[in-house]
């Protein structure tokens, strides 16, 4: 053999070697990696069963090898995944075999390679006549499947093997039992403690997430909006929640945020108590001046709500900045809203007032100052007469 084909043929099993590493990876053992739960589209098979199905898939592989069409190379014609055990004794630890990845390489192998195979690398000549391989190309879909042949024909054989393992006797393992007593006694697992149910709740969250996920890359191989759908939609809601949350919290802080200082800052409503607001209204209205009546109540209630902490004061604050600041949930809402109203009305729309507003006022003054319960009613009597 010359230098030049020991060169080539060097190149294509490295070429193969990179197609069988990006592939599922072999385990020693007849089966891959242990699953925590199995999932999805998968069946309970013995170890016949398995190599039968083995069989069949090679069969298939090699259909679709001759023909390169739709049919022969359908993905479904691999079928369910299987739940194997390791051995043939009763109660043997089962694994998930996964057939993902000759279900991608069927979809794939529908189309036929549009140029031929290339057997060997493409050898760069320098002006000193020294021979150098470059990288070898990426290897077609006709030697995926080759590839694909002898990975199940391993399988194959590593299921014999299995297969042929005797059951061992059931034995004494108290040497077994004693060695791990001592270990679990060490200091180093002297703070185990069980499970709690958080931590079970957060366990069974991560496995429906881990589920979805894996249906989502099933749907992508059928239809690829379906899981760019599914995925996105995921990630949209997320961010939603948050910014919903930060936004209640953000406003909760803001309503009942508390100054550092006991007493109320000058110029404010509550800088004068809520109760000379009162006897103001109450002297305006024997006077039969009923428009500032209206007003001092108003002052009076405002007075009373900063007083008990309910918003900060702030002496630039407006009427509707009062109300803005009062929780929807908060029953004293609702009373504040109709004096709020009431008080424009009559002080910044011009309007004349009444005896009968004054009254109003005052009524809905005191049951914001009792706690707001009896405002509400009072205001929805108020609008149902």
């Amino acid at each position: 053999m010359t230098h030049r084909a020991q060169l080539a043929g060097m190149a294509l099993a490295a070429a193969l070697i990179e197609v069988l590493a990006a592939s599922p990876a072999h385990a020693e053992s007849p089966v891959p990696a242990p699953a925590t739960q199995p999932a999805g589209n998968w069946r309970d098979a013995s170890l016949a069963e398995y190599r039968q199905h083995l069989v069949e898939l090679g069969t298939i592989i090699d259909a679709c090898a001759k023909a390169r069409d739709t049919k022969s190379c359908d993905p479904a014609l691999a079928g369910q995944n299987d739940h194997v055990p390791l051995s043939d004794a009763p109660n043997a630890e089962r694994r998930l075999i996964s057939y993902d990845w000759l279900r991608a390489l069927l979809a794939k192998a529908q189309q036929k390679d549009e140029a031929k195979p290339v057997t060997g690398p493409v050898i760069a000549v320098k002006k000193d006549d020294s021979e150098e391989p470059t990288r070898p190309l990426k290897p077609t879909t006709g030697q995926l499947l080759r590839a694909a042949e002898a990975r199940l024909t391993q399988d194959i054989t590593q299921a014999d093997a299995a297969a042929a393992i005797p059951t061992a006797p059931s034995a004494d393992h108290a040497p077994q039992r004693e060695a791990m007593r001592q270990v679990l006694a060490g200091r180093d697992f002297r703070n185990l403690e069980a499970s709690t149910a958080r931590d079970s709740a957060l366990e069974k969250l991560s496995e429906w997430l881990n589920r979805l996920w894996a249906s989502a890359a099933k749907l992508q191989l059928q239809a690829a909006w379906v899981g760019r759908v599914i995925v996105w939609g995921f990630i949209l809601a997320v961010c939603l929640g948050l910014v919903w949350g930060l936004m209640q919290l953000e406003r909760r802080w803001r309503i009942r945020v508390v100054p550092d200082t006991d007493s109320p800052a000058a110029g404010t409503a509550s800088a004068r108590d809520w109760q000379l607001w009162l006897n103001d209204a109450r002297r305006s209205a024997a006077a039969g001046q009923w428009r500032e009546a209206v007003h001092f109540v108003y002052w009076a209630s405002i007075s009373r709500l900063e007083s008990k902490r309910l918003w900060p004061s702030d002496r630039a604050r407006t009427p509707r900045e009062y109300l803005a600041l009062v929780a929807a949930e908060d029953p004293r809402r609702v009373g504040l809203a109709t004096l709020t109203r009431s008080f424009e009305r009559t002080w910044y729309g011009g309007r004349s007032a009444a005896e009968s507003d004054y009254i109003k006022a005052e009524e809905l003054a005191a049951s914001l100052v009792a706690g707001g319960t009896s405002a509400a009613s009072q205001t929805t009597e108020g609008d149902a007469r």
